[in-house]
């Protein structure tokens, strides 16, 4: 497989975990996914949340964890108030609620922050894909598997797909943005 076409597959690949990150991200309803990257340490290890325990949403800004060990409650709940999640869990003894609060317009601008900011982090990674793809190609031209126009052509293929990639996460900020500002 040449370097643009594995460029190209680990762009796709970043795409895909933006898209996922951003879906945690729901402006004013509570959603399971929201608690997937939060990690508890689990007797030394991290495990995820939805692993410690059932997750369920019995109303539209309400989430209910309830651990499948019960001694688990305060760690689970550490976990939560570290997180960027900005919720401080309830706990009764035997489940924890998250309430997710109605979006204010601080809130609003502070989630916009959060989806640029990931935004910005799969621009670099695209990039540093593209680097990594020009340096393989520079790798096979230096090693004779490539003529200079050969060079060429793939540095400027995998500067077009740059490019393209982009360009879809830009429509992705737009569009998550948007969703944030008008729920």
């Amino acid at each position: 497989m040449d370097a643009v076409a594995t460029a190209k597959e680990k762009m796709t690949k970043t795409i895909s975990v933006l898209e996922r990150d951003l879906g945690t991200l729901k402006a004013g309803r509570a959603n399971p996914q929201a608690l997937d990257r939060i990690f508890v340490d689990y007797y030394g290890s991290p495990m995820p949340i939805n692993q410690l325990g059932n997750i369920s949403s019995p109303e539209a800004r309400l989430l209910v964890i309830s651990p499948y060990d019960a001694s688990m409650i305060k760690e689970i709940e550490k976990a939560i108030q570290k997180s960027d999640l900005g919720i401080n869990p309830n706990n009764d003894g035997r489940v924890i609620r998250l309430v997710f609060p109605e979006l204010t317009e601080e809130r609003r601008k502070e989630l916009v922050k959060i989806v640029r900011k990931k935004g910005e982090e799969a621009k670099v990674a695209i990039r540093a894909i593209r680097r990594d793809a020009n340096d393989a190609i520079k790798k096979a031209k230096k090693d004779g598997e490539l003529t200079e126009d050969d060079q060429k052509k793939q540095e400027d293929q995998a500067q077009k797909a740059t490019d393209s990639f982009i360009k879809d996460i830009d429509k992705i900020i737009a569009d998550k943005e948007k969703e944030i500002m008008t729920v």
